[in-house]
C-alpha cells in the first residue's frame, strides 16, 4: 500500500456519522473514499459547496471543489456563494477539516501555505479552517522528498495557524497535539518507535493504544 493511502485510510477513521468535513488538496482529499462502513458524511467545500461526493464517483464538469478538480453533489446538497461558505466555517459548523502541511510543530502549529521566495496564491481558506473548525487534522507523508522531517520542534515557515492542529496523521503514525506535547499513540504496520525517533525532529511521548 503507497504513502497516500495508508494516510487517507487512517484519516477516514476519524470521522463519524454525520459530521461535516472539509477536506483540503491533495490527500486529504482521497479520505472520502474510505470511510467506515455506515459512516456517512456532509463534505463542504470552501468554495460554495455542501453535500460534494466523492471523486470516485461520477463528476459535473461544470463543477469544481476548492482545488479545482470537478466533483458532482449529492441528493440534498447546496450551492452558495463565497460568503455562506465562510459564514458556515466561521460558524463553527464544521465538525472536522483535513489539510496537508509544509510543516508541524510540537506545539500544534501548522505552516501550509508558503514558502519564500516561490509563488504562491493565496492561503485558500485555510486560515479560516484551521480557526474555525472543531477539530483540525494534518495529514501528509512524514518526511519531504529529501527526507528532511516535516514535524518540527518550530515551525520555520509562515504560519497558517498558531497552536491549531489536533492530530497528526502520517504515513508512519498518528500523534496527538496536546498541551503537554506529542504523544505517539499510533505507528503504522512495520513501523517501529525508534524509527518515527529518527524521522521526527520534534519531541514527543509514547502511549500506544494501537500498534
Amino acid at each position: 500500500m503507497d504513502a497516500k493511502t495508508i494516510i487517507a485510510k487512517r484519516v477516514a477513521q476519524e470521522f463519524k456519522d454525520g459530521y461535516v468535513v472539509n477536506l483540503g488538496i491533495g490527500i486529504p482529499t482521497l479520505a472520502a473514499d474510505f470511510l467506515p462502513a455506515g459512516v456517512s458524511v456532509t463534505l463542504q467545500s470552501e468554495n460554495g459547496f455542501v453535500g460534494l461526493a466523492p471523486l470516485e464517483g461520477e463528476v459535473n464538469p461544470d463543477l469544481v471543489n476548492a482545488g479545482g478538480k470537478p466533483v458532482s453533489i449529492i441528493p440534498g446538497g447546496a450551492v452558495f456563494d463565497s460568503a455562506m461558505s465562510f459564514a458556515i466555517i466561521r460558524g463553527g459548523h464544521v465538525d472536522v477539516t483535513v489539510l496537508g502541511a509544509l510543516e508541524v510543530d510540537q506545539e500544534g502549529n501548522l505552516a501550509n501555505w508558503m514558502v519564500p521566495g516561490k509563488l504562491v496564491p493565496g492561503m485558500g481558506g485555510a486560515m479560516d479552517l484551521v480557526s474555525g473548525a472543531k477539530k483540525v487534522i494534518v495529514a501528509m507523508e512524514h518526511t519531504a522528498k529529501d527526507g528532511v522531517p516535516k514535524i518540527l520542534k518550530k515551525c520555520t515557515l509562515p504560519l497558517t495557524g498558531k497552536g491549531v492542529v489536533n492530530l497528526i496523521i502520517t504515513n508512519l503514525c498518528v500523534f496527538a497535539v496536546t498541551p503537554a506535547g506529542l504523544i505517539l499513540q499510533e505507528t503504522a504496520p512495520g513501523v517501529t518507535v525508534d524509527e518515527v525517533r529518527a524521522k521526527t525532529e520534534a519531541e514527543f511521548s509514547v502511549r500506544l493504544i494501537s500498534a
